[in-house]
């Protein structure tokens, strides 16, 4: 069932009817599986989990709970070589962060070894299965093509007596790595490739994190993944269309074992994210060669970078609503999933004011010793959220692009001789600008109205500028991130063979400012609370954060600025390497 607390939400079912939801419900009026409905979420423990699990995650636990059904989450650890506990914790977290429940629901399909080892025993049994000395290419030389037959094994017909004893053998460790398989007898000639032979168990002497070095020899994903559903009693096994072609494979294992009511596949497409890669192998590559700061990077598709960055959980499940669930596969633009952040924290987070590029301001007519509070509004999309005291003073930091020496048109804020709002406190009028040596703008001095506190002025003059800022002496010192797209190429997983696709990382997706200011009603915030800078943006506080030095992730822009700036550029939105 659903997580329900006040930092996540409570996952709601989805409101959108697609094509597996109309086969669950065809499925549960028609009395199949006795009426239930118990779907899984199954992944690999070889990495952390990214935008694409959460579709995934989203679909599998939704349907359960639509139907009061259940759903199972487990580890399909059959690879010891890429798997650790690191990865377990971390897909934990996530599906719980994401507002989902498990239950007593956790499953290792390691914990299956020995059935599987059985299931395997009763193939060839049933002369079904067989034991293989080819090894490489030879595998490969009489696999065929996909436009030829291939060719059966010379050890094909070894007899039921020999490849028991073999395969027993191979689980006793008597044979080196990968010079025998168990391979499933189907059919050398048929048109899908999975359906020729394929491989059920491989030697490979590698620890297991879980089961240490119980086991030598190790179950393929294909062999695992259906019996491990009918294990667990699943009636609807969801799947990405790259497990379209290995739909025959999952029912063949099932059918040929005898299983009784076994679950059906059904696939659907996976999600496509432009400016990013959604391959776990790219995504470890990333993380290995140091092109990012970890699984958990701001800039990373994971749901742990995401998280960091100040993504909320709730928005991430109304993304995964929004572009719903096809049959085919299509490319989602990143803005969508932008939009859907930047609605749910329109709605939660609290506004505060923050200045990046400093530049002090001295109100000459302010008296010297004087500091008043005024009345700032918390969230103006929030009737409850109320207000709070923030600190005016002679001096104060604003904006550095918010003055023009020598305004272009159109530019309403602060210039010499202009007059401007300060948001919640007065009208200033730029009186004189000071520079370095270097001729680079330090200080403006200017005056204010006393009479427009608040930001209104009796006489009814209008101004055509409001410009954020925050009092010098009481505003805390602050680490702002400032994050944008990971590459510069629209779709860096289509770049051609013979190019790197790396070659695309945007080299301006992180901006490290050292010199910033934010308001005193920041100096103690909790690690994950988000924060509206107005006119700036969203952020979040990251774990890095400590009292005496803060640190703020810029969740995301007040607006797609990527666009507009491409758009302005004229840029055509794709990288060089890119296919045409």
């Amino acid at each position: 069932m659903p997580r329900s607390d006040h930092v996540n939400g409570t996952p709601e079912a989805s409101t959108s009817v697609d094509f597996i939801r109309e086969i669950v419900v065809s499925d549960h009026k028609a009395g199949r599986h006795g009426g239930r409905v118990c779907t899984r979420f199954p992944p690999e423990p070889n990495g952390y989990l990214h935008i694409g699990h959460a579709k995934a995650i989203c679909l599998n636990f939704g349907i359960a709970v639509e139907h009061g059904g259940l759903c199972n989450l487990r580890m399909d650890d059959t690879n010891p070589a890429t798997e650790n506990k690191e990865f377990v914790r971390a897909i934990e977290q996530d599906v719980r962060w994401l507002g989902f429940e498990w239950s007593d629901r956790f499953y290792y399909a390691s914990d299956y070894y020995e059935r599987l080892y059985d299931c395997a025993v009763t193939l060839i049994e049933k002369g079904l299965a067989y034991v293989d000395d080819l090894q490489g290419e030879e595998v490969s030389q009489y696999r065929g093509r996909w436009d030829e037959p291939g060719r059966n094994s010379p050890h094909r017909n070894r007899s039921v007596e020999e490849n028991l004893d073999l395969f027993d053998r191979m689980r006793a460790g008597e044979f080196d790595d990968g010079s025998r398989t168990l391979r499933a007898k189907i059919d050398m000639s048929a048109s899908n490739m999975n359906m020729r032979d394929p491989t059920i168990y491989r030697i490979r002497r590698q620890p297991h994190y879980r089961r240490a070095n119980e086991w030598v020899i190790y179950p393929t994903y294909d062999f695992t993944h259906p019996l491990s559903d009918a294990f667990e009693q699943v009636t609807h096994s969801l799947c990405t269309l790259e497990f379209e072609d290995h739909r025959p494979l999952y029912d063949w294992y099932l059918k040929a074992l005898d299983w009784v009511d076994p679950p059906r596949q059904i696939e659907f497409a996976r999600l496509n994210l432009t400016h990013t890669v959604l391959s776990k192998r790219k995504l470890l590559e990333l993380v290995s060669g140091g092109h990012v700061d970890g699984w958990d990077d701001p800039r990373m598709p994971t749901l742990s970078g995401m998280r960091r960055r100040g993504y909320p959980p709730a928005a991430i499940r109304d993304f995964c609503d929004r572009i719903g669930i096809a049959k085919a596969n299509s490319m989602v633009q990143v803005a969508q999933l932008e939009d859907a952040v930047r609605q749910e924290l329109n709605q939660r987070a609290s506004r505060v004011m923050a200045v990046v590029e400093p530049v002090k301001v001295v109100i000459e007519n302010y008296p010297e010793d004087q500091i008043e509070e005024l009345d700032a509004i918390n969230n103006p999309e929030n009737e409850i959220a109320g207000t709070r005291k923030i600190p005016f003073s002679r001096e104060l930091y604003i904006e550095r692009n918010d003055f023009r020496e020598d305004p272009p048109k159109k530019f309403f804020r602060l210039a010499p001789g202009r007059e401007v709002r300060l948001r919640y406190a007065y009208f200033v009028t730029c009186r004189d600008v000071v520079k370095d040596e270097a001729g680079n703008v330090v200080e403006l001095r200017c005056t204010y109205d006393p009479e427009t506190r608040g930001g209104y002025a009796p006489d009814g003059r209008k101004v055509r500028g409001t410009i954020h800022w925050v009092s010098a002496a009481q505003a805390i010192s602050a680490e702002v991130r400032l994050y944008d797209h990971l590459f510069t190429a629209e779709h860096p997983e289509d770049i051609p063979d013979g190019h790197d696709y790396k070659a695309t990382l945007n080299p301006a997706s992180l901006d490290r400012r050292t010199d910033c200011w934010v308001e005193p009603s920041l100096a103690d915030p909790m690690t994950g609370a988000c924060y509206q800078f107005e006119r700036l943006g969203y952020f979040c506080v990251d774990p890095d954060s400590r009292k005496d030095h803060l640190v703020f992730n810029r969740t995301i822009t007040l607006r797609d600025t990527w666009a507009r700036m491409q758009n302005k550029a004229g840029h055509n939105r794709k990288h060089p390497l890119e296919k045409k």
